[in-house]
């Protein structure tokens, strides 16, 4: 039986001598295959598939096995997100970390690194809320954390993981503060955690720079409101010179509003000066505004119907005729529009429209801006006076005029 067994054994391996194994390791492969085996793997496949790994499906089953206390499972996926953090794939660390919360242990501590580890994550990515919500509620677990945290810096222990994860903790803390603006409570965090290590310069650091933002911020706070004062005075001195004039400013509808009967002063000056202050070229600050001596300008549109032209005057004076200013744009050098060159000064009529667009009133070259203005059947639309201009006796300005209601003034 013996000599049989022999036999047999000498009959395997020349079986195997004659049959070459191929699927052994070689020094070509042999890192490539190291690389499948569980154990070796350097980097863990991004999408587990039970079929290819069935290896890793396993272990994950018993790693993450439900019949676990809370506090196994949630130590489990604190390692889990530590390593992607790691990797510096915080999307999939603030998960893991997630994950571990939601095991609900009773083990504090680790409630507080899942928090502090989650809010670096999350400040990596740019989350600044979501970090100091989560630092806030390490904070909460753990109120006498920020001591433990002086203590751990006062020792000079930051190559160690408790070290890192106590002092993300605080630095995280301020520093999303600071990204968020809430400087002055930067500069708390830091004043809370000096009293215990006045010395510490990671501190002393972050509170100049939390401190130096805020002084920064409270010093442009000042001037926002200096110059909100400044121009709250000159539009109160602008909307009386508007009143003292009798000027009427046009409101549209969606302005006033059904009952606006019902409204006060105020809501009344309020919308005034927003039609005044939101015409059509108030985008380049083209908009009335009133001089030293207390006189008015305005921006004032001619418009030129017959070739659908019109000119922009930004600040013509309330005092300054008509006249003025048509001689010096229909002077020497008249628009290329006007190929037959009737547009002269003397050769001009000027208008301006009613309320609704129903009546033309003719305007006397002679008369100020001023004079205008005031006329009881002017209103100033869009914080633009508009006067249309035609040629006295041409045939496009019959036309025009024919189907209009002239009014004399």
């Amino acid at each position: 039986m013996a000599s049989s067994g022999d036999d047999g054994m000498d009959a395997l391996y020349d079986h195997f001598k004659e049959k070459k194994y191929k699927g052994g390791f070689n020094e070509d492969n042999w890192e490539e295959e190291f690389e499948k085996i569980p154990m070796f793997m350097k980097k863990p496949p991004e999408e587990l598939d039970p079929l290819k790994h069935p290896e890793l499906a396993c272990i994950q089953s018993m790693l993450y096995d439900e019949d676990q206390s809370p506090e196994e499972l949630a130590k489990t996926y604190k390692n889990e997100g530590n390593h992607y953090f790691k990797e510096k794939n915080y999307k999939k660390a603030i998960i893991s970390y997630t994950e571990g919360l939601k095991r609900k242990c009773n083990d504090c501590e680790l409630n507080v690194i899942l928090h502090t580890n989650r809010a670096a994550a999350q400040f990596y990515l740019g989350n600044n809320r979501s970090a100091l919500n989560d630092v806030i509620a390490a904070r909460k677990l753990k109120p006498n954390h920020l001591k433990a945290i002086i203590r751990v810096l006062n020792q000079r222990q930051r190559q160690c993981n408790a070290a890192w994860n106590q002092c993300l903790f605080l630095t995280i803390g301020v520093l999303c503060h600071i990204e968020l603006k809430n400087y002055s409570q930067a500069v708390a965090w830091c004043d809370e955690g000096l009293q215990f290590e006045p010395k510490e310069k990671q501190l002393i650091e972050l509170r100049a720079k939390a401190d130096k933002q805020k002084r920064v911020e409270e010093r442009n706070l000042r001037k926002a409101k200096l110059k909100e004062k400044k121009e709250r005075v000159q539009a109160e001195a602008l909307l009386k010179a508007v009143k003292e004039r009798k000027i009427k400013v046009f409101q549209p509808q969606e302005l006033t509003g059904q009952n606006s009967d019902d409204d006060d002063d105020d809501k009344e000056d309020s919308r005034v000066l927003r039609t005044l202050f939101d015409g059509i070229n108030s985008e380049n600050g083209n908009v009335v505004h009133l001089d030293e001596n207390g006189n008015l300008s305005w921006p004032v549109l001619f418009l030129y119907p017959e070739y659908e032209q019109m000119d922009f005057i930004s600040a013509f004076h309330e005092d300054s005729r008509f006249i003025d200013h048509l001689s010096v744009m229909f002077g020497e050098n008249l628009p290329p529009w006007d190929t037959e060159k009737k547009y002269k000064p003397n050769n001009l009529e000027l208008y301006f429209e009613g309320e609704q667009g129903e009546d033309l009133f003719q305007v006397d070259p002679m008369c100020t801006l001023r004079q205008i203005l005031s006329h009881d059947r002017y209103f100033v639309k869009a914080g633009n006076p508009r006067i249309i201009i035609l040629v006295r006796g041409s045939s496009f300005s019959k036309d025009f005029l024919s189907g209009k209601k002239l009014q004399a003034i």
